[in-house]
């Protein structure tokens, strides 16, 4: 086959085609992407004006709201112009920023989850130790950790893929440049790469998993010799939220990228890549908004102080 220029664009062939359902289901998808950038916007702006949330637990969730919040805006605006100007074209730079900046916010976060774990243990298990076990230099390293890793990953895979001698095939059967997507479209041999990318994910994967899971065990275990029951509850109120969001967001990864190639379509891609990429960073603001007394504090005095502004 005849190799194509590197300066040559890649067509991407999008979500949603013209048909009158498709076109119902972008605005839907658009109203969730805004809805999921307004709502991650407040929540990190909230933690950052709030004395009262400036803590760990609220500044690992700050993070998590920033990552889904620049994760939205990789791929969305993007999606959005593509399909309503008709010019779905990227070029080589702009594809593998794309990888780049997906895999540094979503690799990150998986890093994040996994320390956010860690600070519910403490939470339950230790919560007289708390501030020296959970101290606030503990806290920047693992969040500037899991930022390194996710972009250290980012940019190794990024650089591998776009490496590549690409074919003269450019059409790229999704609605933005993902590393597996776009190793199809090589000349080369690219079984010795996608032998190492899946290795790299599955580390990325199952390192924050298993940290995570052996949190939630010694939590479980604490919570079950509590004596009293409002403390249970209490107990089990305070993780139930990072649960959920775990549980979401490492189904869809494993999803894409852990699952065997033989099992892969391009139609299963796109949706489980737009349920983790949109649509669960719009649960994440709701989730821990609706399930925590403290930030729906703070949201309160947040709408009284612009009601009693627009009324002066």
């Amino acid at each position: 086959m005849e190799n194509w220029n590197i300066t040559a664009d890649f067509i991407l062939l999008g979500l949603f085609n013209h048909t009158g359902a498709h076109q119902f289901l972008f605005v839907l998808v658009l109203i969730v992407a805004f809805t999921s950038l307004v709502g991650n916007a407040l929540m990190f702006l909230l933690i950052l004006l709030d004395p009262r949330l400036h803590r760990p637990m609220y500044f690992l969730l700050s993070q998590l709201s920033l990552m889904d919040l620049m994760l939205i805006f990789t791929v969305a605006p993007k999606m959005a112009v593509d399909y309503l100007t008709g010019r779905k074209f990227i070029s080589p730079t702009g594809c593998g920023f794309q990888i780049f900046f997906v895999l540094t916010f979503g690799g990150g976060e998986c890093f994040l989850l996994a320390a956010m774990s860690y600070d519910r243990y403490v939470a339950v298990c230790h919560p007289l130790r708390y501030p020296v076990l959970m101290s606030w230099k503990l806290c920047l390293s693992m969040i500037l950790g899991s930022w390194f890793l996710g972009a250290a990953d980012g940019l190794m895979q990024a650089a591998a893929t776009l490496n590549f001698s690409f074919c003269s095939a450019r059409e790229i059967d999704h609605f933005f440049c993902e590393a597996p997507t776009l190793v199809r479209l090589a000349c080369a041999d690219t079984s010795v790469f996608e032998y190492v990318m899946y290795i790299c994910c599955v580390l990325m994967l199952l390192i924050p998993i298993s940290l995570i899971l052996v949190s939630y065990s010694l939590i479980l275990a604490a919570i079950l010799q509590m004596c009293s029951n409002e403390a249970r509850k209490k107990a089990f109120a305070t993780c139930s939220s990072h649960i959920s969001v775990v549980g979401l967001f490492f189904g869809a990864a494993i999803f894409t990228y852990i699952r065997p190639k033989s099992y892969r379509s391009a139609n299963h891609d796109k949706f489980v890549s737009a349920f983790y990429t949109i649509f669960t960073p719009v649960l994440n603001p709701l989730i821990y908004s609706l399930r925590n007394s403290e930030v729906k504090g703070a949201l309160r005095k947040c709408m009284d102080l612009c009601t009693a502004l627009s009324l002066d």
